[in-house]
């Protein structure tokens, strides 16, 4: 596919996505908590998805990266008041001010864009990575207050069932992605051969993301995630 088409199909996506979900927490047909979320475990997938469409081409990753750049600036531009939308900050944030998306909204973006150049469709280590965020990271504060499990000591705010959705959120997400690319030809390595490197990079982003870091588990985990898989890909 021409790589610009591919940009325009990617963004009208996640766009289309983004809105539905801000539709949804705007009617009240979901409380802001779980829109947030779904948002946060549902926008990642799409994206990554939507790479296949783009040529293997050097352009295609920063045209691909210019998506996310785009829609966080947008994040940026509601966070700061400069663009008022409510529907977006009720699908965003946790209490309604809308500066909560200048924090975990944002630096999520922000992984994104930094990922898809570093890494594109080279290696499975960014795939990674980023679905450590969106599988594992975004599942835990769904699972963790839903389920009622024992807090961590060394983290109260954390749950024993947060962390182990972090660690089964963002291996199956991951396995799902890679599986996908796998089979689609982007990567030829079997896909066997990366579950034993799945394993050690969920174990390690649940580790890191069981500490008690506040609104920083976007970078923390990511960045974790990447460094690990460094080592075990």
């Amino acid at each position: 596919m021409n790589p610009y088409l591919a940009t325009v199909l990617t963004f009208a996506i996640a766009i289309s996505f983004l809105r539905l979900m801000d539709f949804f927490a705007h009617r009240g047909w979901m409380d802001s908590k779980l829109s947030r979320k779904l948002i946060h475990i549902g926008t990642g997938p799409i994206f990554v998805l939507c790479w296949l469409m783009f040529p293997d081409q050097p352009l295609s990753r920063y045209l691909a990266a210019l998506v996310p750049l785009l829609i966080t600036i947008q994040f940026v531009l509601v966070g700061t008041g400069v663009i008022k939308d409510e529907a977006a900050v009720q699908a965003m944030t946790r209490t309604g001010d809308p500066r909560e998306i200048l924090r975990g909204p944002l630096f999520y973006g922000v992984m994104f864009v930094l990922l898809t150049v570093l890494y594109w469709k080279e290696s499975p280590i960014g795939i990674t990575a980023l679905m450590m965020m969106c599988g594992g990271d975004g599942i835990a504060d769904i699972v963790g207050r839903r389920v009622q499990s024992p807090k961590l000591f060394w983290s109260i705010e954390k749950s024993v069932a947060g962390s182990l959705s972090v660690f089964a959120g963002g291996a199956l997400m991951t396995a799902f992605i890679l599986f996908i690319y796998v089979n689609t030809g982007v990567f030829a390595v079997p896909f066997q051969a990366y579950l034993a490197p799945i394993f050690w990079v969920a174990l390690g982003g649940t580790l890191i993301e069981s500490l008690p870091f506040k609104d920083i588990d976007n970078i923390t985990l990511t960045v974790v995630s990447a460094l690990i898989g460094h080592l075990v890909f």
